[in-house]
């Protein structure tokens, strides 16, 4: 049986986390596990999802309301025993700095743009493996 990867996606818009679905397809790269998603509309979603335990990598909106996707990363690093990595999707390539803020390890800007998002999510997931070994 292959290994898989679970990447929590958050945001309240249904439509963004399509796009990072479809951004990913199976696999964002050959030498990363198939990934399985747990989508998250709210922030208290998050929040339970990540105490179950078995996120591989979080991908979080940061334009989500009523909380965005800075705000629950800051929060997910400060309260989250071995938080798992974050990319983070923002509105600006100016915001980025605001990303760092949030101690996200990666961020692309929406919409999302597959190649470039799957790189960074790739990345991301090759860390996290590497962590694990």
């Amino acid at each position: 049986m292959q290994p898989t990867a679970t990447v929590l996606v958050y945001s309240d818009d249904s439509g963004v986390r399509e796009q990072v679905r479809l951004a990913t397809g199976r696999r964002p790269a050959p030498d990363v596990p198939v990934v399985e998603f747990v989508e998250c509309a709210t922030p208290a979603a998050v929040t339970r999802e990540l105490d179950k335990g078995g996120i591989d990598v979080c991908v979080l909106d940061g334009e989500a309301v009523p909380m965005g996707g800075m705000g629950v990363c800051r929060q997910i690093k400060d309260e989250v025993f071995h938080c798992p990595p974050v990319l983070l999707l923002i509105a600006r390539p100016q915001d980025a700095w605001l990303a760092t803020w949030s101690r996200a390890e990666a961020a692309v800007t929406l919409p999302v743009e597959p190649v470039e998002f799957a790189a960074a999510l790739a990345d991301l997931l090759r860390q996290k493996r590497l962590q694990s070994a």
